[in-house]
């Protein structure tokens, strides 16, 4: 018996030693995605969704666009997609919210694709691979948060996109928060590299896969506002 308990012991001490550089280099790789900007020459923009107030858009959902629109304005691509649903209760979706606010920085509605329906990342970058491979495009830019990037890029590829990352530099969320996000998107990270994004967004919390994990998915919230709170970024 005691033996056993050894073995037992020791395997649990290999498998948290294990797990613990596996979380290590997989936050290395996070942070360094989130410090890079590989913006190239591509099909499309395209813009993570975040939270939207009666149709103007939340300061974080404001950087993306700003930096989307700075993309544009260099050629880097000569459409944008914006992406985002809405929550019950609201009138306007996240895509709507960006769209009317790239219209008021000069961009033509023909250089605007929608996508209407995703409320998570996964959802928002499959509906947008759908509707630009329906237009034969498939190299995009993916602009969100800096801590965005590593997981955005992995899905990206999941649902077909030849994917490379420009973060907003502009972004509210700083100092703690950001730091807070990165540990975050590294378990999503370690996570989806082994179970897959598409399993991780069904099931919506990494916590129903990874035990104990669940603490570290509350949604960055701003103050309280006309329209919902949801990050976008799930």
């Amino acid at each position: 018996m005691i033996r056993i308990l050894k073995i037992g012991f020791r395997v649990a001490a290999i498998f948290g030693c294990v797990t613990f550089i596996y979380l290590v280099v997989t936050f290395v790789q996070v942070w360094m995605a989130s410090r890079r900007d590989d913006a190239r020459p591509s099909d499309a923009i395209v813009v993570l969704g975040a939270a939207q107030y009666d149709g103007r858009p939340s300061s974080v959902l404001a950087a993306r666009l700003d930096h989307a629109h700075t993309l544009y304005e260099e050629g880097i691509a000569p459409v944008i997609v914006v992406t985002g649903g809405r929550r019950t209760g609201d009138r306007f979706t996240e895509a709507t919210a960006g769209a009317t606010y790239l219209h008021q920085l000069g961009v033509p509605d023909s250089a605007i694709l929608r996508e209407t329906t995703g409320r998570s990342s996964w959802e928002s970058l499959s509906a947008s691979a759908r509707i630009l491979k329906q237009r034969n495009l498939t190299n995009v830019v993916l602009v969100s948060d800096p801590y965005h990037s590593a997981r955005i890029k992995a899905i990206a590829g999941e649902v077909g996109l030849h994917a490379v990352t420009s973060p907003t530099r502009t972004s509210p969320i700083k100092g703690a928060a950001a730091w807070r996000r990165l540990g975050t998107e590294t378990i999503r990270v370690a996570a989806g590299r082994i179970f897959g994004y598409r399993l991780l967004d069904r099931r919506r919390h990494v916590g129903r896969l990874v035990p104990g994990l669940a603490i570290l998915e509350r949604p960055y919230r701003r103050s309280p506002g006309v329209g919902h709170h949801h990050s976008g970024v799930v």
